[in-house]
């Protein structure tokens, strides 16, 4: 598998651990944190570049990413042709063009999707929709509107640099504040649970198999 955008590392180190892993983190600063946490494991990789021709993979995954370039429409072509004939595109989003705040501009997101937005993209380049669902029903709404209030009186960066910046930006910096993380949002996980068939949530996941 592949994640394209592997930030920190901090789910790439628990995906190498069940799969063969290759992370593509372009952010110098994060590649670095990603590298570190892949060798505890000693499985897996992480890479600044991808090969041209591309390997082909049996899974593609990019959460949080697609948002971030400006070009959605090359980048979905792109990552089409990194995944075998009925393999898998695994990515999420953040939903409701709508709700396009301050947070959104200050890590450099060009854009929030839409259901249909997202769902003809996907189409248009070969991929059948498996399963769509949406997350952060009642907690991401809070966290969302906390950033924007925590963001308002900082200057936006340059959307590269926001972008750049985003897989650092209120990360946990440590292993016992992740699994503090993690505790408490245990109860918010239930309560999003009964309302991932809608549209509720603040943000989508998507598994898509690419056509033969």
């Amino acid at each position: 598998m592949l994640e394209v955008g592997a930030g920190q590392g901090g789910l790439g180190s628990w995906l190498a651990r069940r799969y063969t892993y290759v992370g593509f983190e372009p952010d110098t600063a994060s590649r670095a944190v990603a590298i570190d946490r892949i060798a505890r494991t000693g499985l897996g990789n992480i890479v600044d570049h991808l090969d041209d021709p591309p390997e082909v993979y049996d899974l593609v995954c990019a959460f949080e990413v697609l948002e971030h370039i400006e070009d959605d429409d090359a980048a979905i072509e792109e990552w089409h042709g990194y995944i075998a004939a009925q393999g898998w595109l695994l990515l999420s989003t953040p939903a409701h063009s709508n709700r396009y705040g301050i947070s959104d501009e200050y890590v450099g997101h060009f854009r929030r999707y839409d259901r249909w937005t997202l769902v003809n993209l996907l189409e248009k380049h070969g991929f059948d929709i498996v399963r769509f669902r949406s997350y952060g029903a009642g907690l991401g709404q809070a966290l969302e509107a906390a950033r924007n209030v925590a963001l308002r009186r900082r200057a936006a960066p340059s959307a590269p640099a926001g972008s750049a910046g985003s897989g650092r930006l209120f990360q946990p910096s440590g292993d016992a504040w992740a699994w503090m993380n993690f505790g408490a949002t245990l109860p918010f996980r239930a309560v999003q649970a009964p309302f991932s068939r809608t549209d509720i949530g603040s943000g989508y996941v998507v598994a898509a198999q690419r056509r033969s």
